[in-house]
This record gives C-alpha cells, structure tokens and sequence, in this order.
C-alpha cells in the first residue's frame, strides 16, 4: 500500500473515531437521564477509548505541529466554518423550515467566529506568561476570557459557563 493511501486511512480513522467520542458522549448523557449508570460509564469509557485511537492517529499522521502551526490550522478551520460552511447550512435548514437546525448552525456559526479571533489572539500572544481564563458557554459553545451576565449569542445566563 502507498503511504498516500496510509495517510488517507490514518484521516479517515482518525475522523471515524473523532465522531465515535462525540456520539458516545451524547449517548451517556442519555442514558445518564434515563438512570441508566451502568451504560452511561460504559459509553464514557468507550468515548475516551475513541479520543485515545484518535489522538494517536493524527500523531502517526504527522498532523500535529507546533503549537504557533497549530494555531494557524485552528484559525483556517474556525474561519471556514463561520465564513463558508455554516451560512449555506443555515440558509439550507432555513429553507426547509427546520427552525432547530437552523438555530444550531447559527450557534455554532457565531462561537466559531469567537473561536477564530481567539486562536488569532493566542497565536499573537503566544509568549505571554500571565495566565488566561477561558469561560465555555455549555450550549452554544462560544467561549469568553470573562464571565459575562449572559451568553451574547444564546442569552444562557453566565453561571452556567465551564470555566478552563
């Protein structure tokens, strides 16, 4: 096999396992809500099991770079999704009347915008000493330096935000 191929296989898996975490994650919660416990740490398990092949894969791969160079990709993925993927998407369930859809994409249309000018904010800083704090809105996923009173994109009250 060429090591074209490989590394194609190398990114298909490391997507398949990359989407297998988040899937696992979101079963546990369901089965966390129903007081199924047993399946809901068995799920988590098996999330962090899929974080661990993915991880490794992108390493094999050799994707993973500095950490200036991964920044830099960072903002290129951030950047596309708010300025290219995410507006057809919300225009599209726009289209189709699909209120949930188009108010997910939006969500994450806009966070992906503060994510960007995040990532650009650290690559500029990347020798700063002073430690930074960030705040994640638990759901819509747009993230602040500061607790704010409430999420500026979905109106959750500050509180809620994970702090990192």
């Amino acid at each position: 096999m060429s090591e074209n191929k490989t590394l194609t296989h190398l990114m298909e898996a490391f997507a398949g396992e990359s989407q297998a975490n988040r899937k696992y994650l979101a079963y546990a919660k369901k089965a966390e809500e129903e007081g199924k416990l047993n399946a809901a740490k068995l799920f988590r398990a098996a999330a962090e099991a899929e974080t661990f092949h993915a991880l490794r894969q992108l390493e094999v791969a050799g994707k993973i770079g500095s950490t200036a160079d991964n920044l830099k990709d960072a903002i290129e993925g951030e950047t596309y999704e708010h300025e290219d993927m995410y507006p057809g998407f919300v225009n599209e369930a726009e289209a189709a009347g699909n209120k949930a859809a188009a108010r997910a994409f939006t969500y994450a249309m806009k966070a992906e915008e503060v994510h960007a000018r995040l990532f650009k904010e650290a690559l500029e800083n990347l020798d700063q000493a002073e430690e930074v704090f960030y705040y994640l809105c638990p759901v819509c996923g747009n993230i602040e330096k500061a607790v704010p009173d409430k999420c500026k994109i979905c109106g959750v009250p500050g509180e809620r935000f994970i702090k990192y």
